[in-house]
């Protein structure tokens, strides 16, 4: 609308009740205002985006539970304990290139509409791309373990029940959740599971005196105190995980998004790259909690602590009872939730190598979960130390995921696979040396844990 019609408009008397409104330069006072309201709309369009955008929230969040596991707990309070607010850092950089990656992988799904095991059937050769489907899911199985473990251990703690029926009880009930809901809900119950874990460290670092300023220092500041170098590998190694590549790339691909023009498109891959932003930042600031609390509590009284149920037994006449059982449901909650998307994991990566996506009703899928939480089940007969089986299992993970993390970037960086969203040549070189500094770092992480 030009100035003269607003101009014009502004000083039109309105008319009377049931007469025709006047002319204005040739417009009627109905069709102007019709164009204020038009007008004001658009220029309220930022609050519609983040309402459009809530719509697509989700996918981001079933991918941080993975990273806010059990095995990180006992990585970030190891790191707190043992070094205070030294290795906050190590959290910010592994978050940021776990950012790249990810999103890097939903990349995939979006632009292909296929997840990155049907899209490694598809495009590497079957005799490579079946060996490397099988480490995958070998990777998923270890982290099943470690989340079977994790939510045994809080049974544990809040009801003393032995390990074994601990770990029985939440293969069982993960099981029911994954066979009897569909994506959407699923996510609906990990945002609830994120959440609790959010709100029980909000309460913890209630309780304690946090000194925010060398906080907010160890977060930018590099340092590697002497004899962290162990710490801080398992801290950097315990983010980025093979399994949660694969589960992004799947669940994002279940939207077929890949089938609209190439606006939607367009929309599409912004909105995912906010919803992973937000939900990976989630899981830094979970992440820097758990460092936080074990500072506030172990560090400060000179205590390091290297196993959950000792971090748990210490809060009670350190904080309080209430504080111990908010740790134990807290940690419950991850690895419940973990352990749902783990089984996902296995059951997209096993379907993929036959060519098919992820669904819960066919025998495949079905079958790479059973496989999944049947493997983590008979591995943890054998681990007789929990903690040692949340060590094997980082292990596993550290062989693995170099070989995940290259095929992404090879699968991406392909215009045969991605057409004109093949990554550009700057995002390839910065993908392929974060892949590297991962290789690096969990080969130094697989020799310390083996000599």
């Amino acid at each position: 609308m030009s100035c003269h019609s607003f101009l014009a408009m502004a000083d039109a008397t309105p008319a009377g009740a049931g007469k025709q409104r006047p002319y204005v330069l040739g417009i009627t006072q109905d069709y102007m205002f019709g164009k204020i309201i038009s007008y004001l709309v658009e220029n309220h369009r930022p609050s519609e985006r983040a309402r459009e955008f809530l719509k697509y929230l989700g996918p981001g969040l079933l991918v941080t539970v993975g990273f806010i596991d059990p095995g990180n707990w006992a990585a970030n309070i190891a790191a707190g304990s043992g070094f205070g607010y030294q290795l906050l850092w190590v959290v910010t950089l592994s978050t940021f290139m776990l950012i790249l990656l990810q999103h890097n992988a939903a990349h995939l799904g979006i632009v292909t509409g296929d997840c990155l095991s049907e899209a490694t059937t598809r495009h590497v050769r079957p005799w490579l791309a079946r060996l490397v489907l099988l480490s995958a899911v070998g990777a998923a199985v270890a982290t099943t373990l470690a989340e079977i473990l994790g939510a045994a251990i809080a049974l544990q703690m809040l009801f003393r029940v032995p390990l074994v029926v601990g770990a029985l009880f939440t293969v069982t009930a993960v099981s029911i959740v994954l066979f009897t809901n569909t994506y959407r809900k699923i996510e609906k119950w990990i945002i609830g599971f994120v959440s609790l874990i959010g709100l029980s460290f909000v309460y913890e670092l209630m309780l304690v005196d946090v000194s925010w300023r060398s906080a907010l220092a160890g977060l930018v500041t590099p340092e590697i105190p002497k004899g962290s170098i162990p710490v801080l590998m398992s801290v950097l190694g315990a983010v980025v995980m093979p399994h949660n590549l694969f589960l992004h790339s799947e669940i994002i691909r279940s939207r077929q998004w890949n089938l609209e023009d190439k606006v939607i498109m367009k929309k599409q891959l912004d909105y995912e790259f906010l919803d992973t932003l937000f939900s990976m930042v989630v899981g830094w600031v979970i992440n820097c909690a758990i460092i936080i609390l074990a500072v506030t509590t172990f560090y400060a009284r000179g205590i390091v602590v290297n196993d959950l149920p000792q971090a748990g037994a210490l809060l009670k006449p350190l904080l309080g009872n209430t504080a111990a059982v908010v740790f134990a449901c807290a940690l419950l909650f991850s690895g419940f939730a973990a352990c749902i998307t783990a089984g996902m994991a296995g059951g997209s990566i096993f379907s993929g190598m036959f060519g098919e996506p992820y669904d819960v009703k066919d025998r495949h899928t079905r079958l790479g979960i059973g496989v999944t939480f049947g493997a983590a089940l008979v591995a943890m007969l054998f681990v007789g130390n929990p903690f040692r089986g949340l060590v094997i299992s980082q292990i596993v993970l550290s062989v693995q995921l170099p070989v995940t993390v290259f095929l992404l970037v090879y699968l991406t960086s392909s215009r045969k696979v991605m057409g004109e969203y093949a990554n550009p040549a700057w995002s390839c070189v910065l993908l392929l040396a974060i892949g590297a500094a991962i290789t690096i770092f969990n080969i130094l992480l697989f020799v310390d844990m083996v000599m």
